[in-house]
């Protein structure tokens, strides 16, 4: 009787394991999006011809702007904005241009100088940008990396010294975002990325935290 109430628990301990180890993924996606709005981003195989281009970015503190008034050259200014957001332009004076589109402030400027143009045409081209974006979890160097160009999920993490094979698990990257005063989390599966099958790229944001979980190991 005492073996085989010994192999019972023996048989009920190995099937409790294998439920958990079947369920554990679904629990970990549970943990990680609990209070927030989750995406999950999946990323086919990649299609020839097929490029995403990135989201349209807004204008932020430092940028370095170059303004052209092909019919009045005397009003062409490179400047960065400042950080109060604005930048100064001749005879109009101060203009707010943080958070708006190059197309954005092309138009206003326009609806600004309309009467002191002869040729209703500006030209604002945007010279050198630089944005934070954050990379932490299971990478050589986690920490803040600058950039000055679109940046992808990918991208970021081996810019990070890249992923810790040992530890890292690259099906479950979590991208945190910050939009409208909530936040947002995008599970990203870059195994596929690592091994030439996705061709989608995940576009970064100013602000975006990338996360790299490390394995689940029962041992």
């Amino acid at each position: 009787m005492t073996k085989n109430f010994i192999a019972a628990i023996v048989r009920n301990r190995a099937h409790f394991i294998h439920r958990l180890k079947v369920l554990a993924p679904g629990l970990a996606a549970l943990m990680l999006t609990a209070g927030c709005q989750t995406d999950s981003v999946f990323l086919p195989a990649a299609q020839p011809g097929a490029v995403k281009t990135p989201d349209i970015i807004t204008l932020r503190e430092g940028d370095v702007l170059k303004i052209t008034f092909p019919g009045n050259a005397n009003l062409n200014t490179t400047q960065a904005v400042r950080r109060d957001g604005m930048i100064s332009m001749p005879l109009v004076g101060e203009l707010k241009a943080v958070g708006k589109t190059l197309k954005q402030l092309e138009s206003e400027l326009l609806d600004l100088y309309s009467t002191q143009l002869v040729s209703k045409e500006v030209t604002v081209e945007l010279q050198s940008s630089t944005y934070p974006v954050y990379v932490n979890g299971s990478v050589l160097r986690p920490g803040k990396i600058m950039s000055d160009r679109p940046l992808t999920a990918f991208e970021a993490i081996m810019e990070a010294g890249g992923p810790d094979y040992a530890k890292a698990n690259l099906k479950g990257v979590v991208v945190i975002r910050q939009e409208g005063g909530s936040s947002r989390k995008f599970i990203l599966n870059l195994k596929l990325v690592m091994e030439g099958k996705s061709g989608e790229p995940f576009y970064l944001k100013p602000g975006d935290t990338v996360y790299v979980p490390e394995k689940f190991n029962w041992f």
